[in-house]
């Protein structure tokens, strides 16, 4: 018999599935630095409509809490979180075996652009229910021990770590496949993975993971009516929207960086790859920091520590555009690999303590619509940053051939990331004060 609670067999299975999604969602890097490549290259398209595709591209991630709403309501044979988990692979696995089989320079880029929604449509799905899975389990396990300290961000610790072992790997060997391969291999590679996925997931039932028994008269109705109070409760509303004003007020750049590095700076693939490998290990080592030393720690000080941090590190790249570490004789290869890396990814590090915190306000019963609505918020702000980042681009005069204006567009987009933590109240001080005053 499976043994109920965090520890025993039943733990153990938890981890290994949940570490096998995350782990997947994680390696989607993989394909994605592929289409980075084969855009830029193979359909010679300028930085603007690069980072236009790719932030739109993202647009399914926006409708996070339908699904989650529909996971939370919607059974399947007594189960609500595998079935949509096994669909989201599915629409994957179509969307990245139809981009290889028709990949060639001719492809439109309406039609491409189609396959990247599709793609991303299937990984949000996927990646709901895995929150929603997440966010249940911990909660059981807060109840089930005595001292909620001790187990509060455990899971979540846990599965960002399988996420940035899988962007690690993703990158590494992305970066010698782009070289070696070509991104038609990339693309049918993780084809073939979402299939074995696929094929796991169909064989586990959920009574093995000890998820919530079905609920009676759980509508689709009732689950909105949860999730708007939910929303409801101050605590929660002004977390997410300083989250999504975290995000949606930086002018992202990324797409201008790459023709930069790529372009002015001659870097070679396999360096750009093994730059986001050493930001992956970066994500690694966070979730081992904060579940050690810092899940305990004022979300506020965390959240807003990050925030202050990628802006000096963006000031950092204004003056690497600008050649200033050239000259100390620190070569641009090294600076892209450690700090444009780190840079990537320190962009989402508040995530996972954002994810704590809202999985401890967040009422029983709407888990998967709330961190879904979560989700989609970020999204959302994620392409609204990008879009503000293409007309940043175009007020500094950056093309794909001209830079010069690079470094006050960087100095620009610092200036926007600080800007939050004129909000930081909006953050609550404190998790555990919140759970009690909720409880009461």
């Amino acid at each position: 018999m499976v043994e109920r609670g965090p520890r025993g067999k039943g733990m153990g299975m938890i981890k290994w599935f949940l570490g096998m999604g995350y782990w997947v969602q994680g390696f989607r890097c993989f394909p994605w630095l592929g289409v980075a490549f084969f855009l830029k290259d193979g359909l010679q398209i300028d930085p603007s409509t690069l980072q236009i595709l790719l932030h739109s591209s993202n647009i399914p991630m926006v409708g996070k809490p339908l699904y989650g709403v529909v996971s939370d309501s919607v059974y399947f044979y007594g189960q609500h979180r595998l079935p949509y988990i096994s669909l989201g692979a599915i629409l994957q696995i179509l969307a990245w075996l139809a981009v290889a089989i028709y990949y060639s320079s001719s492809i439109s880029i309406i039609t491409i652009t189609f396959y990247l929604l599709l793609s991303n449509l299937g990984a949000s799905i996927a990646e709901v229910a895995n929150d929603a899975m997440v966010a249940e389990i911990s909660k059981q396990q807060t109840h089930l021990k005595k001292e909620q300290s001790s187990s509060s961000g455990e899971l979540q610790s846990f599965v960002w770590m399988a996420t940035s072992v899988g962007g690690v790997l993703g990158n590494l060997v992305g970066g010698v496949a782009i070289v070696k391969f070509s991104p038609q291999f990339m693309f049918l590679t993780y084809g073939v993975i979402l299939i074995i996925q696929l094929l796991i997931t169909i064989t586990v039932k959920e009574r093995s993971l000890n998820l919530p028994k079905k609920q009676s008269g759980g509508g689709i109705k009732e689950q909105l009516a949860q999730l708007a109070s939910a929303l409801c409760k101050p605590e929660i509303a002004y977390s997410i929207g300083w989250i999504v004003v975290s995000y949606a007020m930086i002018p992202v750049l990324t797409g201008t960086m790459f023709y930069y590095q790529t372009e002015a700076l001659n870097m070679d693939s396999s360096v750009l790859g093994i730059s986001k490998v050493f930001g992956q290990v970066g994500m690694l080592l966070w979730s081992f920091v904060y579940n050690k030393s810092l899940k305990s720690t004022s979300p506020r000080k965390v959240i807003c520590g990050i925030q202050a941090t990628v802006a000096v590190f963006m000031v950092s790249d204004a003056l690497f555009v600008n050649k200033f570490y050239q000259q100390m004789g620190l070569p641009d290869s090294v600076y892209v690999v450690v700090f444009s890396g780190l840079l990537e990814v320190l962009f989402f590090f508040k995530i996972l303590p954002f994810s704590v915190l809202i999985a401890q306000l967040c009422p029983p019963g709407c888990e998967g619509s709330l961190m879904a609505f979560v989700m989609s918020a970020i999204a959302l702000a994620m392409i609204v940053g990008g879009y503000f980042g293409v007309v940043l681009a175009s007020y500094v005069g950056v093309t794909g051939t001209n830079f010069s204006g690079l470094p006050v567009g960087l100095l620009i987009q610092a200036a926007f990331t600080i800007t939050p933590l004129l909000l930081s109240s909006w953050i609550p001080d404190h998790i555990k004060a919140d759970i009690v005053k909720k409880k009461e």
